[in-house]
């Protein structure tokens, strides 16, 4: 059993959050069933020190579905019983989702609550669109969507997603719309309603941006060869990026091992070997023998699946690296 957070804050982060999640999760079943895949979304469960610290819970989609690769995972860590700790508790929604036709694009989507025991306290929101295939019409429907419910935090957001998502070696972002606000808590905002408002707009507005290439993609005929390549070769461009540049991921791969397949759940189901072997040398170092090391995990072909076995050994690969090359 997972031992929740006691502060007020906490309490609603983690019931507007998990609400969030049961929605998106509904969403997608929906087009699911539309699209005749009937299989639903499966709840997958990981604790903290034994729920002792807390834990969270994930919804996966099924393999051979409309997805590549999905997960909406909810989670909340506490610390309320260890003063040693700078953070009492986080709550945190984050999703990605892969759809497996490369017309689609992917999202990532994150809301967090963190409350220090300095007595800190502060959101942070992450909206970002990621298509194999960019299509302009999509980029403008989502910005839209994220300058409504944002306002003036709009060009802030953007200007911080942006350099986020920025890949200095390959001169490239990752996505083509990126929104990042960071220790968000200021004074003169309701920063609940406006987290409530961003989460489910964005929820929203992907739906609608997917349903509507979904609709589209039926009646077309499948993707050809070069769409299909497009998507692997930006899906190895999205595996590089998660795991040699986002500060969460690593963060949450060094500070324990208890959710390892959970943590890289953002990564797609396979990508493009060779491609990755090409960007070792452009990669600075000592960052570049990381790269080396998680090619090595794979098997000598172009076209490899990123297994739940290679997660585990993507997890324990990262630990090593930093652990002969801590962070600065």
């Amino acid at each position: 059993m997972r031992k929740e957070a006691t502060s007020e804050n906490a309490i609603h982060a983690l019931a507007m959050l998990s609400n969030a999640q049961r929605y998106f999760v509904d969403q997608l079943s929906v087009l699911c069933q539309q699209h005749q895949q009937a299989d639903k979304f499966t709840p997958q469960q990981w604790l903290r020190d034994s729920g002792q610290h807390g834990g969270g819970l994930r919804f996966e989609a099924p393999q051979h579905s409309l997805f590549n690769q999905a997960s909406v995972n909810v989670s909340q860590v506490q610390y309320e019983d260890r003063p040693d700790k700078a953070f009492i508790s986080a709550t945190a929604l984050s999703t990605i989702i892969h759809p497996i036709n490369p017309m689609a694009p992917s999202v990532h989507i994150h809301v967090s609550w963190t409350e220090l025991r300095s007595g800190k306290n502060y959101w942070r929101l992450m909206a970002d669109l990621n298509p194999a295939i960019v299509c302009e019409n999509d980029k403008n429907q989502f910005n839209e969507t994220l300058q409504s419910v944002a306002g003036d935090y709009f060009e802030q957001a953007t200007e911080q997603g942006n350099n986020y998502f920025y890949i200095p070696a390959l001169e490239a972002h990752r996505g083509i719309s990126h929104f990042y606000l960071e220790g968000f808590n200021p004074e003169n905002v309701d920063t609940k309603t406006f987290a409530h408002r961003f989460v489910y707009a964005v929820i929203d507005s992907y739906i609608a941006i997917l349903k509507a290439k979904l609709d589209n993609i039926s009646v077309e005929q499948k993707p050809s060869e070069t769409q299909q390549l497009s998507q692997l070769d930006y899906h190895t461009l999205y595996f590089y990026q998660v795991l040699t540049l986002d500060k969460g991921t690593t963060a949450g791969l060094l500070v324990h091992a208890q959710n390892d397949v959970g943590t890289l759940g953002s990564l797609p189901r396979f990508i493009n070997r060779e491609l990755l072997a090409q960007w070792i040398n452009k990669t600075p170092a000592p960052r570049h023998k990381l790269v080396s090391d998680l090619v090595a995990l794979f098997p000598d072909s172009k076209r490899c699946e990123v297994t739940t076995e290679i997660k585990v050994l993507i997890a324990q690969t990262i630990r090593s690296h930093y652990h002969n090359y801590p962070l600065s």
